[in-house]
């Protein structure tokens, strides 16, 4: 029986293992006839099937060795078609008894689909027009011992896919696409800062003290050392510490790891680049961000124009730049700009259903912030920054000289996602203690994101450091806009899954 007919599940699970069975003991008998495909070592590939397409001349015989896993077969006695997917596509291969030998061609028809050979022929077009490989030699190069997914419904479980990425990445080509796309990205990226005499640097996914966000970490235990150690839920603080030693431009493209929930947009660990320019604000962070994202994508997909979960987003440069005080004004309705009183504050967000956090002072600043949080971020479509953040959420920045409750600080929000967070630097070291003590309350009352007091890095403050402008981008919800994903586990090659039983 095929291996690819849909059957009931227990005569499926009969199948697989005749399957399984008939596979080994092919294999066993072309072990037994010093044919192991498994002591192939090496097969030199001189072109790929998208190479055999775009250089095509008809009436011209280019001569090729192609090496990929068999997809599909069409056996018709003397002569048959094949299908072999390599990693730029798939490519159609004919093959004639008469040309590869009696015996080369009875071992050709008993491969299996999934099992991965070297093909050496020449391009032609057959009488449907398809670009096609003439196949003169052929040799098995690894036997699959699993039949991979029936090709007409091909792998659609999205457990299963995240799982076994190394299946739906041979049945899904677009899955495919979506990481090279994410390759370009960062390949763009790098570039961008680059091009603007960033040096990359890397610090430790190690730590002892966890800081430079609002995140739970994970934990782990040092034997030498006996002490616990962090895994980095930031590269913030060690970067600052590079710009206090004089490496005026600096960036890390890194995965960082936070012990918190898992959703659509959340993953453990991701991959952020976190960047820090001397002498810069807030502001040159923003014409940044931007620079990096509209040009990706005018630079991957040629336009500006793109869509994300089930939206038309206008990447063209020149973003709405709004305060979160007129965010809140235009889409809540209430105008803190024009409170001034903690309790007033509160009383209006509680008038519109927004709720403080338990932990958090029922201060004007986080009664701002949660209203923000609750009633705007989610109307956010088209690519707007989100600036002057309250002095509460935002203990790493500089305040603003016009209004000490605010921060030079803003968020950028794509289709109601944030995929960039940047500030003017706090680098006033009595200032930042105090922000520090002030976090260290908030742990102590339960807040277990709240950051800690991280000693060395005020010490390193106090030498002097420079006006600072620095901003993280998280490089996994660029790629899910880049791709038009709607989950991050579909841009991260291994996400990460709770274990089977």
């Amino acid at each position: 029986m095929a291996e690819n007919n849909v059957q009931a599940p227990e005569t499926q699970e009969q199948d697989l293992n005749e399957i399984l069975k008939v596979r080994r003991e092919k294999l066993a008998a072309l072990q037994e006839q010093g044919k192991d495909p498994f002591t192939v070592t090496k097969y030199d590939v001189t072109g790929s099937s998208a190479e055999i397409k775009a250089q095509f001349v008809e009436g011209e015989e280019k001569t090729y060795r192609i090496a990929g896993r068999i997809m599909s077969r069409r056996i018709m006695g003397k002569a048959s078609f094949f299908h072999v997917a390599d990693a730029t596509g798939l490519i159609q291969c004919y093959i004639k008894r008469d040309d590869v030998g009696e015996d080369d061609y009875a071992g050709f028809k008993k491969m299996d689909i999934g099992d991965i050979v070297g093909v050496e022929g020449f391009s032609f077009v057959t009488r449907t027009g398809e670009v096609s490989v003439h196949t003169q030699k052929i040799e098995l190069l690894a036997k699959s011992l699993l039949p991979l997914p029936e090709k007409f419904h091909g792998l659609k479980d999205n457990d299963l896919r995240f799982r076994q990425r190394y299946v739906d990445l041979i049945m899904n080509p677009d899955v495919k696409r979506n990481f090279i796309i994410r390759s370009q990205f960062i390949k763009f990226m790098r570039k961008y800062l680059d091009d603007m005499n960033y040096v990359e640097v890397e610090t430790p996914v190690l730590n002892t003290i966890v800081g430079g966000a609002a995140a739970r970490p994970f934990i782990t235990h040092h034997n030498t050392l006996n002490i616990p150690m962090y895994m980095r839920i930031a590269t913030e603080l060690p970067l600052k510490r590079l710009i206090v030693g004089g490496m005026d431009r600096v960036y890390e493209i890194g995965r960082i790891f936070r012990n918190e929930g898992m959703d659509p947009k959340h993953n453990p660990e991701f991959t952020t680049v976190e960047l820090y320019q001397a002498y810069a604000d807030f502001h040159d962070m923003m014409d940044i961000a931007e620079g990096i994202i509209s040009g990706a994508a005018k630079e991957i997909h040629g336009t500006y124009e793109v869509e994300w979960l089930g939206e038309k987003i206008d990447l063209t440069p020149g973003w709405r730049r709004l305060t979160m005080v007129d965010a809140v004004k235009e889409y809540a309705g209430v105008d803190f700009g024009a409170i001034t009183d903690d309790a007033e504050a509160v009383k209006a967000a509680e008038a519109i259903g927004v709720e403080l956090a338990e932990t958090a002072d029922k201060t004007w600043g986080n009664a701002l912030y949660a209203c923000f949080d609750q009633r705007v971020e989610e109307k956010l479509i088209q690519p707007t920054f989100i600036t002057m953040y309250p002095v509460e959420v935002s203990p790493l920045t500089k305040a603003s000289p016009e209004d000490p409750r605010l921060t030079e600080r803003f968020e950028l929000f794509i289709c109601h996602s944030e995929l960039a967070n940047a500030y003017s630097e706090l680098n006033d070291p009595i200032v930042q203690r105090q922000r520090f003590e002030k976090q260290l309350e908030l742990r102590e009352r339960g807040d277990d994101e709240a950051e800690m007091l991280d000693e060395d890095f005020l010490n390193a403050m106090e030498y002097g450091m420079p006006p600072t402008g620095g901003m993280g981008i998280g490089i996994d919800r660029a790629v899910m806009l880049l791709t038009n994903s709607d989950s991050i586990r579909e841009v991260i090659l291994f996400p990460t899954m709770k274990p089977l039983d």
